[in-house]
């Protein structure tokens, strides 16, 4: 078990130097700034983006989200669908081809929902999200779309994505719809249960159909149960990464938190990751606004990964 930064788009020295000095050994890029050709990355530039991670002495573990225009249609059976699902298999081959082996995205049009934040210990502004209203919103792709459509939509992808990813020698893993309600915007926010992964994980069984395992969005899934979860798609090798950060509780309403001051008590959780031979890294993902710190977090995040990586010493080392 490693600890990694993420949650940057850019390769440059200051982040890269950032995350060597505070111990990382794995980065991910999350939607990085790439040329793009018609929705295709193209393989020369993937390449140059992990010669300049691997530069630091850091291993370009993943990339997670390509820009949400180049899939759309795929999401929703839109009239490009299948020139995107062209693009898609080149850009994912390209991935696998620049030698780099998670490919994390996620099955949200719309992508991440929140109301307005809320203030936490001492002032610090965290992110939130109340349902009630949330649902006054409108809809944000012109219809509203049913259940077992978007299922088929995702079906339909995973059947034709999968067989390729396997071919390449690429994971793919899709992250929870955040936040996990029924549906906003008139979309159904599919995976949003404990149910739906494991529907999920059988479309297609194979180690190339996987979970980008956020770990916040798992632990605001209502009714379901953290650290069953974790041990479930642990034990069956389903995550690939996790964002290990924590949230106030579960759906209709909710606040982030600071890794240790959430309602999941994360040397347990870490705990199970080691218990199931969880071999992947983790991010701190999202980290409260605090005083004087920058617009990505620097501080916030140094603390956060700080904290993971004494949660990975003290379960390896106690074990």
């Amino acid at each position: 078990m490693r600890a990694g930064f993420g949650q940057f788009r850019d390769a440059t020295p200051e982040y890269l130097r950032f995350a060597a000095q505070y111990g990382a050994t794995d980065v991910l890029l999350n939607g990085p700034n790439l040329p793009s050709t018609g929705g295709i990355w193209k393989l020369h530039d993937l390449v140059k983006l992990r010669l300049a991670v691997e530069s630091f002495g850091l291993n370009l573990s993943a990339i997670e989200n390509v820009p949400t225009w180049f899939y759309d249609d795929i999401m929703l059976n839109g009239p490009r669908r299948d020139q995107q699902i062209e693009h898609m298999i080149i850009t994912i081959r390209n991935m696998a081809r620049a030698g780099i082996p998670v490919f994390g995205y996620n099955w949200m049009p719309s992508m991440v929902w929140r109301t307005e934040p809320e203030l936490i210990r001492c002032g610090a502004v965290a992110t939130a999200f109340d349902d009630d209203e949330a649902q006054k919103l409108p809809l944000t792709h012109g219809r509203e779309y049913g259940e077992e459509e978007m299922w088929g939509n995702l079906e339909y992808w995973i059947r034709i994505i999968t067989p390729i990813a396997e071919e390449e020698g690429i994971r793919l893993g899709i992250h929870p719809c955040d936040p996990p309600v029924p549906a906003l915007g008139g979309v159904p926010q599919l995976l949003r249960s404990f149910e739906a992964y494991r529907r999920l994980i059988e479309i297609y069984p194979s180690d190339s159909n996987a979970i980008e395992f956020c770990q916040g969005t798992f632990s605001e899934m209502q009714g379901d149960d953290i650290y069953e979860m974790i041990r479930y798609f642990g034990e069956r090798r389903k995550i690939l990464y996790v964002h290990f950060r924590n949230v106030s509780g579960q759906v209709p309403k909710f606040h982030e938190e600071f890794i240790n001051t959430g309602y999941v008590d994360m040397y347990k959780a870490m705990t199970i990751y080691h218990e199931v031979g969880f071999d992947g890294f983790f991010i701190d993902d999202h980290v409260p606004q605090t005083f004087e710190d920058t617009a990505w977090g620097h501080r916030g995040r140094a603390f956060a990964n700080g904290y993971i990586q004494a949660m990975i010493e003290a379960v390896t080392k106690g074990a």
